[in-house]
């Protein structure tokens, strides 16, 4: 994964509250020197109207906006050369480690299979005669 990714995923756990960490503050200061200005900039937009920043793709689908990502924009980010941006939401994308991927689908298949409810029948309605109309 991309070191400014890495960073942004990081600033975002301290934005969040999703980390535990003491002096907050200043780790988010140093994070924040780390990252490009205009990602940075990017990011705070996101930030300032209540969303996050950065999103997962898992199954070719962007979990902000849970929209499908265009292929290439997935072998950029296998490749781990640029940061993209979901063309939907404009998060900043990135996939997980393969071993959180594969925790993940591990779980999934771990659950039960959701057995269908049998309903009853429904009754019929029962029809009103229409006034006639004078």
């Amino acid at each position: 994964m991309n070191i400014v990714l890495q960073n942004l995923l990081k600033l975002q756990a301290l934005d969040f509250g999703e980390a535990k960490a003491k002096n907050v503050e200043a780790q988010t200061a140093a994070l924040r020197g780390n990252i490009p200005q205009p990602i940075i900039g990017h990011y705070e937009r996101l930030r300032v109207r209540g969303k996050k920043g950065v999103a997962v793709v898992r199954n070719q689908v962007c979990s902000g906006c849970h929209m499908h990502v265009p292929i290439g924009q997935i072998t950029v980010l296998m490749r781990g050369e640029d940061v993209q941006l979901c063309e939907t939401c404009g998060r900043y994308l990135y996939l997980p480690d393969p071993a959180e991927a594969e925790f993940i689908n591990k779980v999934e298949a771990a659950k039960p299979a959701a057995k269908p409810a049998a309903k009853a029948p429904a009754k019929p309605r029962k029809r009103r005669a229409l006034a006639p109309v004078a």
